[in-house]
């Protein structure tokens, strides 16, 4: 079994920055993808940004140049650093860990960014 905790969301005005952090621990192979997932009220969960255990990433074209994924220094830490946002961006931010068979997910984190 595998959990995952979350940190770093709040609110902030247009135009700023958040960083996100998320941190893993159980039963974690070395083979994995770790990633950022948001879903706003009224719409379904949209994938943000993954990064595999070798560092190949992949954004959502409406956060390419704004958002950067990231593993920290020790394993199973995953970082999303958010500039440059906006109030579409506002929604509950989920952290996921991929790993055959298997896939969890964290808590979910606010972001609400205001006009």
């Amino acid at each position: 079994q595998v959990q995952l905790v979350e940190s770093g969301g709040g609110l902030v005005r247009a135009g700023g920055s958040l960083r996100l952090s998320c941190a893993a621990s159980g039963s974690i192979f070395s083979i994995n993808v770790m990633g950022w997932y948001r879903q706003a009220p009224g719409k379904q969960l949209e994938l943000v940004a993954v990064i595999t255990s070798g560092g190949i990433t992949i954004y959502a074209d409406s956060v390419k140049g704004r958002f950067t994924i990231s593993r920290g220094n020790a394993k199973n830490t995953v970082y999303l650093q958010m500039n440059s946002l906006k109030p579409e961006d506002t929604a509950v931010y989920f952290c996921n860990l991929a790993q055959v068979p298997n896939d969890y997910w964290g808590q979910g984190t606010q972001v609400t960014v205001s006009t």
